[in-house]
């Protein structure tokens, strides 16, 4: 049999799903033995201009991590998605947004200052902001431009698979590589690695009935007891909102449930069904009350969408025309008389 061509690659995002990669341990000799990597810049040093290059379709599969926030994002999607007979978005950026997102909720412009100018760390005396184009004796360096909302895979090309998970676990990916080499894939859409329950369901940490919770707490705040449910502690545990698959480990190891995986199947918004979740057990309570105990969420949306909101009913904000002149402007890739660069 012939050895599978695979390709991976990294858009807008931290690298973890490559180490992920990695971490298949042992696995990783036989991925050598079933597999020649084709395509895998993270790792190797592979140009654009190889891709460019290959037939349509030369690709068997293409695990594809990293959100669309770049032109240059969007340009090689385009291309993997032609180059590959299979495009799995891979991991929670590629396939909801995951934690990028939430600068959806600034807008580029916004969350551009913030980064260059605003946050705890930055020491930038001059106030320089980033430019799409800088000279250097050796001639012009380039950036992409960044887009008015950062998108999932899937928000730009067809998507074939997807395997959720911030990163995802080391065995869904080594189970899904061989469902290709053994051609036992699913049908098309379909999610790798998880069941029909949540992490809810599999989680071993008692539960006493209906929540009598006065505050919520971030994990810092308290010390959780050991075995009891960590929303009845008034700790927001993504569980009951999120894909089973990843083996509970958050939880396994004492923090509540962040939401990697997703939403469960028929739920079309993970925050919304956290939230509906988090409300369901103050049933009796009066409206006011319900409205002062859910305000003690620190950062609701980022909780409640940490990892998607690009995939969700909001998306985050509507795009509004950029001011022509402003530095974040210049960078989203706007010049002067407003035309696009």
């Amino acid at each position: 049999m012939d050895k599978l061509k695979l390709a991976v690659y990294w858009a807008s995002s931290c690298g973890g799903c490559d180490i992920a990669i990695v971490e298949l341990g042992e696995h990783l000799l036989e991925l050598a033995k079933l597999a020649d990597i084709v395509f895998w810049p993270c790792a190797m040093d592979f140009k654009y201009e190889d891709v460019e290059a290959m037939e349509d379709g030369h690709v068997d599969v293409c695990l594809f991590n990293g959100s669309i926030r770049t032109d240059k994002d969007e340009h090689i999607a385009q291309l993997l998605r032609a180059k590959s007979k299979v495009l799995v978005a891979f991991g929670s950026c590629a396939s909801e947004g995951c934690v990028p997102a939430l600068s959806n909720i600034l807008g580029p412009d916004h969350a551009l200052q913030l980064a260059a100018w605003h946050t705890p760390t930055t020491v930038n005396p001059a106030d320089t902001m980033f430019s799409l184009r800088t000279a250097v004796p050796e001639g012009e360096l380039t950036l992409p431009a960044v887009s008015a909302q950062l998108r999932t895979l899937e928000q730009v090309v067809p998507v074939d698979y997807t395997i959720p998970g911030c990163p995802p676990n080391h065995d869904q990916i080594w189970n899904a590589i061989t469902a290709v080499v053994e051609q036992r894939l699913p049908e098309l859409g379909q999610r790798l690695g998880v069941d029909s329950r949540t992490v809810c369901d599999q989680c071993s940490r008692e539960r006493f009935g209906k929540l009598r919770i006065d505050q919520f707490h971030r994990p810092h705040e308290v010390i959780a007891e050991a075995s009891r449910c960590f929303m009845e502690q008034g700790l927001v545990c993504a569980g009951p909102a999120t894909h089973a698959g990843c083996g509970a480990l958050c939880i396994n190891a004492g923090m509540p449930c962040r939401g990697c995986y997703g939403a469960p199947e028929g739920v079309i918004d993970q925050g919304a069904e956290l939230l509906d979740a988090i409300v369901a057990g103050m049933e009796g309570e009066s409206d006011a009350e319900i409205r002062r105990v859910v305000g003690t969420i620190v950062d609701p949306v980022g909780l409640l969408y940490r990892f998607s909101l690009a995939a969700s009913l909001l998306h985050g904000i509507q795009s509004t025309p950029v001011e022509a002149g402003r530095p974040c402007a210049i960078l989203r890739g706007v010049g002067a008389e407003g035309a696009s660069l």
